[in-house]
């Protein structure tokens, strides 16, 4: 038994002694379960896909169902009862907030907006060269492709708008949000950068850990418009926003990932399966950026999802 088990096994009997809420489903904690164990299943924010696939399921034996949707879908499918997992984690918290309301759960990473470009296309060549203050030249420019995603189907495509908005003040430049958005491509947000591969766009506005896990080269921005500063929230960020089909209003914040777990009877692998995923190092390796404060709970949490994360 390993010493992470010898940790765990406590903690989970605390659990059952209190609320019996796990179920007895065979296995061992990140070990080998029995054929009748079902994979524990996550319905994750796009840009966490590749993360969890080619890191995630590297550090846990428990088998996993991971699939990938926008975030703001993700809500909409749950709330609409069409999907039912064991861990839902979405690129924006507000969505549990304002659409299926779970009764807690755990900011465990950020991110910031960038724009990745295509060093082997004549349009990439430009933005290049332009650099942080003025990548948006060449773009106003030229006929060049550039992707970002559907703001009704992913946070990513709203804090894309933001970015625009904040961009026409921060440079002091009219229009420049209607001119580039006329010159865009919209993707679905696990199909954005593979556009790249192909030469099919010459650049994106993305998330910076989805340039990382794939080696794209890309424009790091000014703190004022890429939606990573606590500091810029009240007086910069948060003047503007975007209504979503359901007509809930999102406002300008900085960018973090929420989870948590769905399954009204969890069992232990779901709760060992929920740490390693907010805690885990591949999100660092993946290009997520973890805070000191983080996991950071928020609503009313179970006592023993609380025990997880305190160790």
């Amino acid at each position: 038994m390993t010493r992470r088990e010898l940790i765990f096994l406590p903690f989970m009997w605390s659990i059952l002694q209190i609320g019996g809420c796990l179920k007895r489903n065979g296995g061992g904690l990140n070990g080998e379960w029995g054929t009748n164990r079902d994979p524990v299943y996550l319905l994750v924010a796009g840009s966490l896909l590749t993360a969890m696939e080619r890191g995630m399921k590297n550090e846990i034996k428990i088998p996993l169902r991971v699939e990938a949707h926008g975030s703001v879908a993700i809500a909409q499918l749950v709330k609409d009862g069409l999907k039912n997992p064991d861990i839902i984690s979405v690129s924006d918290p507000i969505l549990f907030e304002r659409l299926i309301e779970p009764k807690w759960h755990v900011e465990f990473a950020t991110n910031q907006m960038v724009v990745a470009y295509n060093k082997n296309t004549d349009g990439g060549k430009l933005v290049a060269k332009r650099g942080e203050e003025k990548w948006y030249e060449p773009i106003l420019r030229n006929n060049i492709k550039i992707g970002r995603t559907d703001p009704n189907l992913d946070p990513l495509g709203y804090r894309t708008l933001f970015l625009l908005e904040l961009a026409e003040l921060y440079y002091e430049k009219i229009n420049l949000k209607d001119e580039i958005l006329s010159k865009s491509w919209v993707f679905p947000e696990i199909e954005l950068m593979s556009y790249f591969e192909i030469g099919g766009i010459d650049a994106a506005i993305v998330y910076k850990n989805m340039a990382v896990e794939r080696g794209y080269d890309y424009i790091e921005l000014p703190l004022e418009i890429n939606l990573s500063s606590p500091e810029k929230v009240n007086d910069w960020y948060s003047k503007v926003r975007y209504k979503l089909n359901s007509g809930e209003i999102v406002r300008g914040d900085v960018i973090k990932y929420g989870s948590t777990i769905w399954s009204e009877e969890f069992d232990a692998a779901i709760v060992n399966v929920f740490e390693e995923h907010i805690k885990g190092n591949y999100l660092r390796e993946f290009g997520f950026y973890i805070p000191e404060a983080y996991p950071k709970i928020v609503g009313d949490v179970p006592d023993g999802i609380e025990g997880v994360l305190d160790r």
